[in-house]
């Protein structure tokens, strides 16, 4: 089932027009209508919303297996896609059922950025393994190279954003799980 179906079914399983959830996450109403005809994809921030209005977490429409199995192959990844195609989130743990979430976050170039900062209850931590990252959180900018470490409040509004000239790649562990 494709994301924007997923979104479609829970709205109308919960009885929620798209003129309420648009009420509720502050999202127009032919976004909301295109993101369920998967016309385009929600930005993460967009996502998020969407999530915390309809009263599941993001993994809700991502998680889709049952079976454990302590080791993830490269290859086997649950991967997040976003349709803007920026940035891609892989998922380094076997489930998101557990305490701990682990992410592979892979973001391309951008000349700037103008999505909103997201927050979401617990705490994170990142290591950048390739290229640079921008960690906006709160009023603080935090530019991390190859190597360099960064503890984040997750309650803190954040975002990460790649200003460099090569794709970003980065490992987050987050707890709880919030994606």
């Amino acid at each position: 089932m494709e994301l924007g179906d997923k979104i479609r079914s829970l709205r109308l399983k919960q009885k929620i027009s798209i003129e309420q959830l648009s009420v509720k996450t502050g999202l127009s109403k032919g976004l909301i209508s295109q993101i369920e005809r998967d016309i385009t994809g929600p930005s993460v921030a967009s996502l998020w919303k969407i999530s915390k209005a309809l009263n599941v977490t993001m993994n809700y429409f991502f998680d889709e297996y049952d079976d454990f199995n302590q080791v993830v192959r490269k290859d086997e990844r649950k991967k997040i896609l976003m349709k803007n195609g920026d940035r891609i989130y892989e998922l380094l743990c076997p489930n998101l059922k557990n305490q701990l979430e682990m992410l592979w976050i892979e973001i391309e170039p951008q000349d700037s950025y103008s999505e909103e900062l997201i927050s979401h209850e617990g705490e994170e931590c990142g290591v950048v393994l390739k290229g640079n990252l921008r960690i906006l959180s709160g009023e603080n900018i935090y530019d991390l190279n190859e190597g360099d470490s960064i503890y984040l409040d997750s309650t803190i509004p954040h975002r990460y954003v790649n200003l460099g000239k090569e794709i970003s790649v980065s490992v987050w562990a987050m707890t709880p799980p919030s994606f």
